[in-house]
């Protein structure tokens, strides 16, 4: 053994977690972005993270560097970080990847979605209509992402769960701009539908919803990109 390698050996290092405070800082903030937290055109600081999470500026610095990378968040100006705007062409490769991923995850989860799994989502589509009734935006992009996250859960890979979310992490803030258009009574018939398929166990039945689901966000996001 080197000199180095012995003096770094005799220090009292203990093993670090494996959930490190920047990784805790990561959750959260991916967690905001996919409940729809942080809106378009609503900015944060950095400064305001960190005392909100109650630690330094570094593990928040480092968790953004993260979620700029993933496409999920950028610098609006100075300290300021906000949702990276939608443009056309990144909306519909969105879309397409979305379809195609989304509905292999509903198709691969169907046959795992037993009686607890069912009764979940049927809590989960409960508190979507009320909060669509209630004109409740945050709680129905909250109830919106666990429906669609139990499902895709079921599906038993943590990959395919893992490219969900960073597709999610990119579109879900937008859902914030649906409310005023009746997407979200419309997005409530397809998760019934879904519901329905997924009792069923009619995949076919599953994916159309998926894509259907889908694809009435895009519509209107479209609508108002135009």
């Amino acid at each position: 053994m080197n000199d180095v390698a012995r003096k770094v050996s005799e220090l009292p290092v203990a093993h670090l977690p494996r959930d490190t405070l920047q990784e805790k800082v990561f959750r959260q903030l991916s967690d905001l972005i996919l409940d729809g937290e942080i809106a378009p055109g609503q900015l944060v600081k950095i400064q305001a993270l960190a005392e909100a999470f109650g630690v330094s500026t570094m593990p928040v610095r480092e968790a953004l560097k993260r979620l700029m990378a993933a496409k999920a968040l950028t610098v609006v100006s100075g300290r300021s970080i906000g949702i990276p705007p939608l443009n056309v062409d990144r909306l519909d490769d969105l879309r397409r990847i979305r379809i195609e991923i989304e509905s292999i995850a509903a198709e691969w989860a169907a046959p795992n979605i037993g009686d607890d799994g069912i009764a979940a989502l049927n809590d989960q589509l409960s508190r979507m209509e009320s909060a669509t009734a209630a004109g409740d935006v945050k709680g129905y992009l909250r109830a919106n992402r666990a429906f669609h996250f139990i499902v895709y859960g079921a599906a038993g890979s943590k990959s395919l769960l893992s490219i969900i979310e960073s597709l999610w992490l990119q579109i879900s803030p937008y859902f914030n701009l649906l409310h005023g258009s009746g997407n979200y009574s419309a997005s409530n018939e397809q998760h019934e539908a879904m519901l329905n398929a997924i009792r069923a166990g009619d995949k076919s039945a599953l994916k159309a919803a998926v894509r259907a689901d889908i694809d009435g966000a895009y519509d209107v996001l479209t609508g108002l990109l135009d």
